[in-house]
Order: C-alpha cells, then structure tokens, then sequence
C-alpha cells in the first residue's frame, strides 16, 4: 500500500504534465510544419506571379514603344528579342500575329512564320483581354512552352498581338529553388488538375493531379489529405493572378514529423527510465522503512518476552530462596535429633556395637547434609538473580551450574568431563548473567543428547581475548540453515518437545551485556560446541546498572 500510493502521487502528475507536454509539443510541430508550409507557399506565388508579370510588362512596353511598322520588320523584331533575352531569362521567340490569328512576323529557332492560332486558347481570349498568358502545351514545335500576348489596338478598330513563347524550365528552376523538406513536390497545375511542370513524386507533365483542384481563393490555402497508400499529406495551393495555374506544394506528413519522432523515442525512453528509477527508489524506501518498523515490533516483542522471562526467572529465585529457608528449618531439627540419637547410642553399650543402627544413623545425618548443599546453592542462584558486578572464578560457577543437573546427567547416564586449565585468573562480571549463560547452553546440550551422551566443558585463558569456555556435546547437531538462525527469537528445534526460541536469543543477549562474545559449530549428527569468550574486565555500561 505504500508503494502504491507513494507511486500514485509521484507518477500521476509527472504523467499527466508529460502526457499534456507531448500533446502540446506535437500540436506546435504540426502547426510549425502547416505555416512554414503555408509561408513557403505565399513566396513561391508571389515569385511565379512576379515572373509571369514581369515578362508581361516588358511585352506590353515593346508594344507602346514600337510602332506597327516596326515591330512587322524582321530585323526590329530580332534586336528586340536580343535585348529582351538580356534583360530576362525565359523568352524564347517573338511573333506578330493580326486580327486574324496569323503570324505575320516571327523571330526566333522555329519556322513558325505563316501559322495559323486562331484556334488557339490563348488568342480566343485576346479579343476580350488585353492580355494573355496561357497553359503549357506542346503547340506546333512538340516542346512544353507557354505563351504570353499582349494585344495593341489600332486607330481603325483592328488590333496586333505581339506574342512570345516563355520556356518552362524558368519554371522548374524557381519551384525547385524552394527547401520543402518531408518529400515535398513543388509544381504547377491548370484549372482542370493538369500537371503543367514536372514533378517529383506525384506525375509526369499533362498527368491529370490525384488530388481534388482546390477551389478558387485570393489566398494561399492548406489542407490535409490521405493519399493512395494511407498516409497523411498536407497540400498547399495558391491560384496565381492573371493565369491559368494554380501553385500545388505537396508534403508527407510522417516525413516531416520524422524529427519529431525521433525526439520522441528519446523522450518517452527517458519517461520510461525516470518511473523505472523512481519506482525502485519508492519501493526500496517503502521497503526499508516497513522491514525497520517490523524489526523494531520484532524488538518490542523480543523486550516483552525477556522482561516476562526475567520476572519469571526472579520468581523461581524467590521461590526457591523460600523454599530453601523452609526446608533449612526441619533439616536442623533433623540433624540435631539424629546427632543427639547418635551421641546417646555411644553412651549405651548395647547400642554403640550394633553398627548396622549406627550406619543408620549416619546414612540419616549424610542425606541431611546433602539437602543442606542443594539448599545452599539454590539460595546461591536466587542471591545472583539481581545484576551486580562481582570478582568471579569461571570454574566455581560452571560447577555450581553442573549441580543442578547433577541428577539429570545420573538419570540419563551422560557423562560429563571438565577440563579447567590452572591459569584462569579471576575477572569481573556478573554472577547471576554467567550462571543464566551456561544453565542455558547446557540445557540444550542436554536436551539434543539421547541416553548415555558425552558433555565436555572445557575453560582456557587466551591473554589477547580473555577467558574462553568451551562446552561440547555429541548430540543431534544441527545443519548450515539451522546455525544461521539460532540466535533468531522463536526459532528453536525442538518445538514439539516445548521449547520457546528464547533461550539461545537471551543467551545471545547476555553475552553482548557482559562485552564477550560466543561462537557455535556443528555438524548433522555428529554435535555441537558452543565457545563462550569473556573479557577480565566487565563493560561500563554493565556497571553502571
């Protein structure tokens, strides 16, 4: 749940704002891609119109500045050619065509004087405009031209057309002067659709356009199609003034969102990175926190049981200083009647030679004190329950442990060896932590032991480390799995045989107070050692408490 709702609040805005900026960005570029387009489009039919107007003027100046006489002498005809071929590229010829339609003057690489354009597009418009500027068409001399006539009215109601062929690749030049980007195709059609220039990628010259004609605007104008394969293009259009042509500029739309696309990748790779980034760092975090507040309930709980265990430990002690002090009572009476029955058996003669009523006797006086002894170490450990430094010799504690078991080991027949090297100094520490330490270890060597098992208690002193007792059994052993979890709370072995998991974790915890440390090796089957290294001098922290 903290992951979740750590990753809602964290992503959900970053993807929204991401998601809002990539909407955004993407709308900008295509808007971009829509007015450079649509300025690319104004330019070029402001220059196509300023071409055709252009060599339009300088026709409509020949014809003011030169008579009728003139202007149907070869001669004239050629020089102004000359000079207009000069002065702008593009002209091709002159000719001077009458009323009638015929050529009656003509200068330039064609024998074309004599013929007829009556039926010409171009000259039908002539009586009705003062010029005329016509579509590209092969005409008589099989060459893709256009003409441009400018009509001169006479005095007697008649009129002249002083006509000029323009060649097309003036055209070309200028609509392929223009970058487009995005496989963009520049060129001309006529009113019907009919490609006028050569194209790219979209027909061959008098091919009928794929695309709808554009309807007819003062204005450059785009629009977005889908073309034959699916894909979307913008086509930009502008009807040129004074002609038959419409401009086509004609774009791939994938091709100039291409870029785009690319720093999309990038961008949405880098999205991808930064939430993979910031969903380990939550849940790394999540998980380090949730382990640290189960680790620290761990603790509280492992706190509760050792304080329970503590207060039941203090209790036995009481109980057993009680019950030691009750028992100490009768046992006196005891031994005082058995040795007064003693001392007047040795008055009487009859009674001092029976030596089987006097080992009676005796027998009486040694189980008195026997119970005196066990008496004595009781009152002993309930003494040490409560934390106190002491001077301490390691041996009289492991000995006084050992009794209390005394009578477990005859039971079970298990034989226990002590091994104490004669150099092992006296040290500071706690008593009553000590004999809890090693009551626990031996309990459970004792517990994994089976009938007639073997303990060996074993204590050196080592001047680097201190003093280290050693405690060896035969048993079960344990494996690999089990040693790394012995010092768990709860984890225990013999749970169907009883046991809490306390035992070895408070031990664990006793050990690290008195600042020694223990060690454990086992093998399945074989048994285990436990090495309990104590230092001569007890922590301040310890004797502080």
């Amino acid at each position: 749940m903290a992951v979740l709702l750590t990753s809602l609040v964290t992503l959900l805005p970053l993807i929204v704002i991401t998601s809002i900026d990539y909407n955004f960005t993407q709308k900008s570029i295509e808007s971009e891609n829509l007015l450079r387009t649509l300025r690319i489009g104004s330019n070029a039919r402001r220059s196509i119109s300023f071409f055709l107007s252009e060599r339009l003027s300088a026709l409509s100046f020949v014809v003011r500045d030169n008579s009728v006489e003139e202007l149907y002498q070869p001669e004239k005809l050629q020089s102004i050619l000359l000079n207009l071929r000069e002065s702008f590229d593009g002209f091709v010829d002159l000719g001077m065509v009458d009323s009638a339609g015929i050529q009656r003057n003509y200068f330039g690489p064609y024998n074309l004087e004599g013929k007829d354009y009556s039926t010409q597009d171009w000259f039908k418009e002539i009586p009705n405009k003062r010029f005329s500027i016509s579509e590209v068409f092969l005409g008589f001399r099989k060459v893709p031209h256009l003409i441009i006539g400018v009509r001169h009215t006479l005095p007697d109601g008649s009129f002249f057309v002083l006509r000029s062929a323009i060649d097309t690749k003036r055209f070309n030049e200028l609509l392929s002067g223009f970058e487009l980007g995005g496989k963009g195709d520049s060129f001309l059609i006529n009113r019907e659709g009919i490609i006028q220039t050569p194209t790219l990628y979209h027909g061959q010259v008098f091919d009928r356009m794929v695309y709808a004609v554009p309807k007819y605007s003062e204005y450059t104008e785009i629009r977005e199609e889908t073309n034959a394969t699916g894909e979307s293009v913008i086509i930009c259009s502008a009807y040129i003034p004074d002609s038959p042509y419409i401009l086509v500029i004609i774009k791939n739309k994938n091709e100039l969102m291409k870029p785009w696309r690319e720093t999309r990748v990038i961008l949405i790779g880098f999205l991808v990175v930064s939430i993979s980034v910031i969903l380990l760092v939550i849940l790394g975090v999540s998980t380090y926190m949730v382990n640290n507040m189960y680790l620290v309930d761990q603790r509280r709980l492992i706190a509760l049981h050792e304080v329970e265990y503590t207060n039941k430990l203090a209790s036995i002690g009481r109980l057993a200083a009680g019950v030691a002090h009750e028992i100490n009572n009768p046992l006196a009476i005891i031994n005082e009647k058995a040795g007064l029955i003693k001392d007047i058996f040795s008055l009487k003669e009859n009674y001092a030679g029976d030596s089987k009523l006097v080992g009676l006797v005796d027998s009486v006086l040694s189980s008195v004190e026997r119970c005196g002894t066990i008496t004595k170490r009781l009152l002993s450990f309930a003494r040490h329950i409560d934390s106190a430094i002491e001077t301490i010799q390691i041996g009289e504690v492991i000995k006084e442990v050992l009794g209390f078991l005394h009578k477990e080991a005859e039971y079970r027949n298990i034989t226990i060896k002590i091994d104490f090297a004669e150099n092992i100094p006296t040290f500071q520490s706690d008593r009553g932590k000590l004999q809890q330490i090693f009551l626990n270890i031996i309990n459970n060597a004792f517990a994994a032991m089976s009938v007639g098992g073997h303990l060996e208690v074993s204590v050196r002193y080592v001047e680097a480390e201190g003093i280290k007792a050693k405690i060896i059994d035969n048993g079960c052993g344990m494996s690999e799995a089990e040693l790394g979890k012995i010092y768990e709370p709860f984890y225990s072995t013999k749970t169907k045989a009883g046991g809490t998991g306390l035992g070895l974790s408070i031990t664990y915890g006793l050990v690290q107070e008195l600042g020694g440390r223990i060690d454990v090796a086992s093998r399945v089957g074989e048994g285990t050692s436990f090495t309990v290294t104590l230092p001569l001098e007890a922590p301040q922290k310890t004797k502080e408490r």
